[in-house]
Formats: structure tokens, C-alpha cells, sequence
């Protein structure tokens, strides 16, 4: 069954959405490269210089392309706020991760880092979200709506869209990126579901953004921390929920109109 989505704004194709991406990760690529300290590796940020140099010139350039993107599509609704609400009980995805930051972030760490490094760090994360979030599930999940898509296959192109756009990371981090590829993936099905219970966009971008803080504070350190594995079990436990709930999300049985209204839970 294909979805009926509210013409609001202008339309963008889908081959426009993905040219969208590839001028965004071109951008996201090149500036750290011409920003960041030449000893820093991918996704290290180890001083306040190469978390400005290396995230936040690079989150607040992304951050900046989907929202003139989407002030020029005239989507500020359609990205920004869900209408297609998911029973409360999938609130238990967000609550898991936020439960996974508060015991995954390398508090010993930080602490050896300071104040102002870990609040660096923080706003940067957070405009990781905001990037990241506001071109895959507010301007990809508009741009597969509007072309007809199921709400499945919107989930489905968006989540895998979303891990591709990390497989440029193989330049960098060589074949390792195809598993980050993977997780990614399955990541963007959990901020999906975070913006279909919440119904705002926001909610997603910043569990996004403290998601990655926590990960990024397990990096400060050689070998990374043990706060990773809490990080890990969370991925673990919503993916096999994912895989039992799958139905109950996109049940088969949904008609045009039962799929574009609201859900009270």
C-alpha cells in the first residue's frame, strides 16, 4: 500500500533527494580535512581544537544545507513535526538509549578533560543530530512520502540511505566502515521510531546528538572505554525488538488512510 502525503511545499524526487545527500557528504567529507589538526583521526576529538575544528565547522556546514534545503522546499511542518504517531509503548526505544547514554558516557574521561572540552564536545554531538537527523528523517522521510511510498519502504529507503552515507567513511577508517554501514542502518530505524512516537523531529536529533556523545567520550581514551559495551547491548536489545515488533509498526493490513493518521497509542 503506498501512503498519500499532504502536498505541502514544493516537491522533491527522490533522485533529488539523493543528489541532496551526495552534496552534503561532500561537504561533511572535505571541510574536516581542511579544518581539523592533520594528527587527528576519524571521529577523535582529543582537544577543543579538533572538536571545532573537526566537528563543529563540519556539523554547523550540514546543519546549515538541510535547513536551506528545507526553508527553499518550504517543509518546515512535514520535516519538523510527525502526524503518523506510533503507539506509546515504542517510547521504550528512546527510553532504552537514554538509559544506555546515562551508563555508557566515560565519566573518568571527561573529567580529565575539563569543563570546556566536555561542553564543546556536547554541542557539537547535539549538532551532529541536528544535521544528521534533519536530512534523513526530516527531509528523506518528506522526500519518500511525497513520492507515494509505503511508510515501510520510507523507513526502509531512509534507514539505508542513511547507513550508505557513512560508507564514505572508508576513505578514512578503510573497511572497517562497512560494519559502522550496518549499524548505522539499524540506528536510523531507532531515530525513525523516536520521531513517530514523539512526533517531533527534535525529539529524534537529540537523542541522536547525546547518543554520539556518549560514544565519542568512550574515544578519549586508549583502549576506548567499557562504557562501549552498554552502548552495544542497548543496539542488541531494540534490534530484536525491532525484528518482533516489525509488524506491529508497518502492519500489512493498513489501508492509504489508516496509514497517514495519527496514532493515539
Amino acid at each position: 500500500m503506498t501512503t498519500v502525503a499532504p502536498q505541502t511545499g514544493r516537491r522533491l524526487p527522490v533522485w533529488g533527494f539523493v543528489l541532496l545527500v551526495i552534496g552534503y557528504l561532500a561537504a561533511v567529507q572535505l571541510i574536516p580535512r581542511l579544518t581539523a589538526p592533520s594528527d587527528d583521526s576519524y571521529a577523535t576529538f582529543r582537544t577543543p581544537e579538533s572538536v571545532v575544528g573537526g566537528l563543529w565547522v563540519t556539523v554547523g556546514v550540514g546543519s546549515l544545507i538541510g535547513l536551506v534545503a528545507v526553508a527553499v522546499l518550504g517543509w518546515w511542518r512535514p520535516a519538523f513535526i510527525e502526524d503518523r504517531r506510533l503507539p506509546r509503548w515504542t517510547w521504550l526505544f528512546p527510553v532504552v538509549m537514554i538509559v544506555a547514554i546515562l551508563a555508557g558516557v566515560s565519566y573518568g574521561n571527561l573529567s580529565e578533560k575539563g569543563l570546556s572540552f566536555t561542553a564543546l564536545l556536547l554541542v557539537g554531538c547535539l549538532f551532529v543530530g541536528v544535521s544528521e537527523e534533519l536530512m534523513f528523517r526530516g527531509i528523506g522521510i518528506t522526500t519518500f512520502r511525497q513520492a507515494g511510498f509505503s511508510e515501510g519502504k520510507v523507513a526502509l529507503w531512509t534507514c539505508v540511505l542513511f547507513g550508505l552515507a557513512h560508507a564514505t567513511n572508508i576513505f578514512s577508517e578503510g573497511i572497517s566502515a562497512l560494519t559502522q554501514v550496518l549499524i548505522t542502518a539499524i540506528a536510523g530505524y531507532f531515530f525513525y521510531i523516536i520521531r513517530r512516537v514523539s512526533g517531533l523531529l527534535i525529539v529524534s536529533m537529540i537523542v541522536h546528538g547525546l547518543w554520539d556523545f556518549g560514544l565519542f567520550t568512550n574515544t578519549l581514551s586508549t583502549p576506548p572505554g567499557i562504557g562501549v559495551v552498554a552502548f552495544i547491548l542497548a543496539d542488541v536489545v531494540l534490534a530484536i525488538v525491532a525484528v518482533f515488533t516489525i509488524r506491529k509498526i508497518f502492519p500489512r493490513h493498513s489501508s492509504t488512510s489508516e496509514a497517514g493518521a495519527p496514532t493515539a497509542g
